[in-house]
């Protein structure tokens, strides 16, 4: 097999939660390019419609749309059930949906720590769980699950964030360790400031947006495409040796 065609996915299935805005649209997008089935999921059940439909008018293959709730786990069981019974087979996993809330530590209700544990850990934590009897049947798989350059370094304001952040990370190595010898793979993305929705409040601020992208060594926001290539890398067989890696994608911000 050529190295290029070692990056696609003619014939597998990719699940991308939080796939229809931001960082997770953009993979789901890579994923559907290469040739995968795509399924993407968030919460509101018009993207996923929307965006399903996106997919497939770009890519040409086959994408559905699936409305769940990733931190209640019979509706993670039904998007897996669901997505099993359309396409027969999970091969990729992005775990993609995610939460920030800004608080200084004195000033953070308590709901909202548990609402950015609930999606950014519990919800990872669930989806992972819920297709890894069917990857280890498989005898292969790949999952990515997204920390953040936060999961690496710390931000003021930002405890429940980077807190779920660097436990993604330690979820990351530890699966990898409970899956290799089923050929089931699982690595992380970091990635660093991107203009996502989840970032579009700071332009609020001018002082707090230069602070954060002063940070990095290329001094700029991420481009949403700029996630594409290693998710693609992480899903494929071009990284079929990698496992419990976490890999940033940030401009250089942990670098400094």
């Amino acid at each position: 097999m050529g190295i290029l065609e070692r990056f696609r996915l003619n014939g597998r299935t990719a699940l991308v939660t939080g796939g229809t805005k931001g960082l997770g649209k953009a993979m789901a997008m890579a994923m559907a390019e290469a040739g995968a089935n795509v399924i993407v999921c968030s919460r509101h059940e018009t993207d996923c419609e929307t965006v399903a439909a996106e997919l497939c008018a770009s890519a040409g293959g086959e994408a559905m749309g699936i409305c769940a709730d990733i931190t209640d786990a019979v509706a993670v069981e039904e998007m897996v059930r669901r997505t099993k019974e359309r396409f027969g087979s999970i091969d990729i996993l992005i775990n993609s949906a995610g939460i920030n809330i800004r608080h200084l530590i004195e000033q953070y209700p308590v709901e909202d720590f548990d609402r950015v544990v609930a999606t950014n850990l519990k919800g990872s934590w669930l989806c992972c769980r819920a297709v890894s009897e069917t990857m280890k049947a498989q005898g292969c798989g790949s999952v990515i699950n997204v920390s953040s350059a936060l999961g690496l370094v710390g931000l003021a304001e930002r405890t429940a964030y980077c807190a779920t952040k660097a436990a993604i990370i330690g979820l990351t190595r530890t699966l990898a360790l409970e899956w290799a010898a089923s050929g089931v793979r699982c690595n992380a993305i970091c990635p660093g400031p991107f203009m996502t929705e989840i970032n579009q409040v700071l332009l609020q601020d001018p002082a707090k947006a230069a602070q954060v992208v002063g940070q990095t060594a290329m001094k700029r926001w991420g481009e949403l495409e700029e996630i594409q290539g290693i998710a693609l890398f992480l899903a494929s067989d071009a990284s079929s040796y990698m496992t419990g890696a976490s890999l940033a994608i940030d401009g250089g911000w942990v670098a400094g």
